[in-house]
């Protein structure tokens, strides 16, 4: 098992937050209710845990009945024929299947299903290149802890290791990039293996588990019974925090005069944004979310400094610079939050909280390391901290307040009208949060257009923010919208990509238009690779090295977005003037009966700003070209 704390809590209830009721049952007898009681209690198989006495019946149809038992509601993949034999009892199974058209598409859906669910997320494919299609995915959801659960076929395991036809060792490409891989040739060890990779994907640090199943054990009998047995030893995490270390952090918080909330994304996964919310309110102390953390903390409440990071505002990047205390909770000290590592805040002790102790000191040594779940931890801590604050008094934050506050109102989020007289991609998407509303869901490709999202649109709650950050993968967002509107149908999801990802996944918008799938998706079309081009201004010397991609304003639009989205069953517009912005938005979020395409026609000059230059300290932050701010106010 790779990333991810080993964490079996054996005699632990892992239910999930959003699984299905138990389905009422014929042969259910009042003993059999009485047994599932007792099993829920202390059962880590996920679902109802119904009681299923032996049956007879074959692998395929024990991988079905196991996703059944389990909860699952939805699945997305596609057939090929190593996984065919499974293929056909899932035909007459109440769960939904979405069928994607590419691979790579059902596990991106799988993703954002889970992003907004809480849920584990579910992809199936065959083997060979259907398998490694979902490797992007699979690395992705490893990247960014994501819970999921993705089956292939495999060849009969009498011809394993004979290069046979579609056979690829998806188990051994995919073990440095998953929690675990199970290779399955045995049809009787179904049941528990459905059960532990389940288990391992929604526990500890959440992510990624790879089953994969023989062809001989999809069609070779075996007996069938539920609950099964997990037997997972030494994966045992470690869910309370030490009441040593949590006492110890409340005396650091007590004593420091410029402490910072660091959030990462760790907080959303856990479910802990009512929590941490207590915790920042106790405090009294700014707070950052990352931008995996974004919504875990309202970015409306007046504590809230901002998103820190390469792109991050200055007022969140100055607030880690400059403190004496990092109170990290479920983050990680990526590379693009720290700038170059060894001046990231000189000054700071650090207090560090996560499910995963291989990230504790991994980067960044931590004075107070405290393993755990920040889910009970927050709670524990925010408790030692109001008593601590009773014994020796809380301490006086009024000159840190003072400096962020300054920075908040003189370094605003804000941008430049471009000089060429097209559209502002920043204004696009500032009006598409502010008419859409916090009840949105709004998921990013990866570039400009996802920081502009993180910047111009306010989160205020968690799960209404989907996106590739740590894999950084173009054409995330399409199919994970997707999969977060078959999670959420009620809410609505805007799809805000650029018109270089659109180009690599687009193709689910044809799984969209015919499963009913109403997404929206706005296309930032600068007609470029816009990050790249935005490096290769600032640091290439405007030598535009094979970014034009022809999509946009006077080129020849191959493709053209609106002819396009037409031909997958999509209402599609164009905009190209300012004046036709918040109109053709509202018409989107009126049509609910189809997806939708807006192709935006932005100018390509815009860029991100604030950013942190790779290789510099974060104190060199730029508000704007060769621009960096003043900091004789900070004493």
């Amino acid at each position: 098992m790779s990333k991810g704390s080993p964490i079996s809590p054996s005699l632990m209830a892992t239910k999930s937050a959003g699984a299905a009721k138990a389905p009422e049952r014929a042969d259910r007898t009042a003993d059999h209710a009485a047994v599932v009681a007792d099993l829920a209690a202390v059962s880590p198989v996920l679902g109802p845990n119904n009681v299923v006495p032996p049956t007879v019946m074959t692998g395929s149809q024990a991988i079905v009945r196991s996703l059944e038992e389990l909860g699952v509601d939805d699945i997305f993949g596609l057939p090929g024929g190593a996984i065919l034999p499974t293929y056909d009892p899932l035909m007459a199974s109440t769960m939904n299947h979405v069928l994607v058209r590419h691979e790579q598409g059902a596990g991106h859906a799988a993703q954002g299903y889970a992003m907004v669910t809480g849920r584990v997320g579910v992809c199936i494919a065959t083997s060979g290149p259907g398998a490694t299609n979902l490797v992007t995915a699979i690395m992705d959801a490893h990247m960014d802890s994501v819970p999921l659960v993705a089956i292939t076929g495999q060849v009969s395991s009498g011809v394993i290791g004979t290069d046979a036809f579609q056979e690829a060792d998806i188990v051994g490409i995919t073990m440095p990039i998953t929690k675990h891989s199970f290779l399955v040739t045995d049809p009787n060890d179904i049941p528990h293996v459905m059960a532990e990779a389940f288990h391992l994907a929604s526990t500890g640090r959440p992510g990624p588990v790879l089953v994969d199943v023989a062809k001989d054990a999809q069609v070779g009998q075996m007996t069938f019974s539920w609950p099964p047995k997990i037997d997972l030893p030494g994966y045992r995490p470690v869910t309370r925090g030490h009441n040593k270390q949590v006492r110890e952090a409340a005396k650091l918080i007590a004593a420091s005069t410029k402490p910072v909330l660091y959030v990462g994304g760790g907080v959303v996964k856990a479910h802990a944004s009512a929590e941490l919310f207590a915790l920042a309110e106790a405090t009294g102390a700014p707070v950052v979310t990352t931008l995996m953390a974004k919504g875990a903390f309202p970015d409306s409440h007046p504590q809230h400094v901002g998103m820190p990071g390469m792109h991050g505002s200055v007022s969140a990047v100055t607030a880690l610079q400059q403190s004496d205390l990092l109170i990290t909770l479920g983050a990680r000290f990526d590379d693009r939050v720290t700038g170059v590592l060894k001046t990231f805040a000189p000054n700071a002790k650090v207090i560090h909280a996560d499910i995963d102790p291989a990230e504790i000191s991994k980067n960044r040594t931590a004075d107070v390391p405290i393993v755990g779940s920040v889910k009970e931890i927050i709670p524990e801590l925010t408790e030692a901290v109001r008593s601590q604050f009773e014994a020796t008094g809380a301490p006086d934050l009024t000159t840190w307040w003072a400096f962020l506050n300054n920075l908040k109102e003189t370094y605003p989020l804000g941008w430049t009208e471009p000089d060429d007289g097209l559209i502002a991609p920043q204004k696009v998407i500032k009006r598409i949060g502010e008419l859409t509303g916090p009840e949105g869901v709004y998921v990013a490709g990866v570039g400009q257009h996802q920081m502009w999202a993180a910047q111009f649109i306010k989160y205020e709650r968690p799960h209404a923010w989907l996106n590739s950050g740590g894999a950084g993968t173009m054409g995330y967002a399409v199919p994970a919208a997707m999969g977060a509107k078959v999670g959420e149908p009620d809410r609505v999801v805007w799809a805000i990509d650029g018109d270089g990802c659109f180009q690599m996944t687009n193709q689910e918008l044809a799984t969209c238009a015919i499963n009913n799938i109403p997404i929206k998706v706005a296309v930032i079309n600068n007609s470029s690779l816009g990050m790249v081009r935005q490096w290769q201004t600032l640091f290439y010397e405007g030598r535009y090295s094979n970014t034009d991609l022809n999509t946009g304003h006077d080129t020849v639009r191959i493709p053209d977005f609106v002819k396009l989205g037409e031909a997958y069953g999509c209402a599609s517009f164009r905009v190209e003037r300012e004046e036709d912005i918040d109109a053709t938005i509202q018409k989107a979020l009126e049509i609910n009966d189809r997806p939708v395409v807006i192709d935006f026609v932005v100018s390509p000059n815009s860029m991100v700003w604030p950013m942190v230059p790779a290789g510099v300290s974060n104190d060199q932050i730029q508000v704007a070209r060769n621009m960096t701010p003043e900091w004789e106010e900070e004493d």
